[in-house]
């Protein structure tokens, strides 16, 4: 049995005190010591942070000192990554495509507001330069007015009306009855909390631009005269094929416009008179070969179709 098992404090680096005639006691080395295989008999501390300890482990001395040894837990593991989403996700090739789309779509965006600024704006160099190429963009589907915020806004209801000339699948002609293309639009605007901009205001404008641009005997002024005329014919087909006005076989050959205009009454307050006699303006009869060369030339290979099948 060595001097750690008989002496507890020989292992805890404790000094004996003095000896019997007063001096200092000789130091212990050897199987007399202070114990030298003592190894992690005392711990000075400990350090904790988050999920990891860090001790200190005593390692005995032959001086009666204690050594220490510093032992690391292991780190925690790393969080996974959270997953991507949006444009990130996709590969590479095809995050460069949406930003291409991006791009284009955000440069014509701002070419078409652009423009139409300089349509609306006074009248300056680009403008004067460039007032073409304007007009070809904004005309006529795009045309801006300021009438609601003019001295005098509009005081009259328009109701525009188009009939039409068919030739039916037998080779006949036939003339159908006036379809009333305003209250059409009046009826799919009642009662809709977003009615669609075509529907308030396509017929509206395409009828003011025949207005602004025909003299009093509806003979077109300059370019955008014949411009405006092309537009109101292009609406009638759209709006008689929805009426399905040709019937079963039958082709568009020609449509007339007539409009109806009514004063709008005033206020009982108001002294103003006002006539409440509607005024009628028939337009004459336009050809529609042009817009309905497709639809002709379909009528005709299916009668010869049904011909050669009888």
């Amino acid at each position: 049995m060595d001097a750690y098992d008989k002496d507890p404090a020989a292992g805890q680096g404790q000094v004996p005190g003095p000896g019997p005639d007063g001096g200092a006691a000789p130091e212990e080395t050897g199987a007399t010591g202070t114990g030298t295989t003592g190894t992690g008999a005392n711990v000075t501390g400990a350090n904790v942070t988050g999920a990891n300890v860090t001790g200190t482990t005593g390692t005995g001395a032959t001086d009666g000192s204690a050594v220490g040894e510093t032992v690391a837990a292991p780190p925690a593991p790393a969080p996974a990554p959270e997953p991507r989403t949006g444009v990130a996700a996709l590969s590479p090739r095809y995050q460069i495509g949406a930003v291409v789309a991006l791009a284009v779509v955000a440069v014509a965006v701002c070419a078409h507001l652009g423009l139409v600024f300089l349509h609306v704006a006074p009248s300056n160099t680009l403008t004067k330069q460039h007032g073409a190429a304007v007009d070809e963009w904004v005309f006529p589907e795009f045309e801006q007015n300021w009438k609601l915020f003019a001295p005098n806004p509009l005081q009259q209801n328009v109701s525009v009306q188009v009939r039409a000339e068919v030739s039916t699948a037998d080779g006949g002609i036939r003339t159908t009855g006036w379809y009333d293309l305003s209250a059409e639009d009046g009826r799919a605007i009642a009662g809709n909390p977003l009615p669609s901009h075509t529907r308030q205001n396509e017929l509206r404008r395409a009828w003011d631009f025949f207005v602004a641009t025909h003299d009093s005997e509806d003979r077109p002024v300059g370019l955008r005269g014949s411009l405006s005329e092309t537009y109101l014919r292009r609406i009638a087909l759209l709006r008689l094929d929805r009426n399905d006005a040709a019937g079963p076989g039958g082709v568009v050959e020609r449509v007339q416009y007539r409009s109806r205009t009514t004063n709008v009454a005033p206020p009982s307050w108001s002294g103003e008179k006002v006539s409440g006699r509607p005024i009628v303006r028939e337009l004459p009869w336009w050809s529609v070969a042009a817009e309905t060369g497709g639809a002709r030339t379909e009528a005709a290979g299916a009668a010869g179709r049904e011909g050669g099948a009888a």
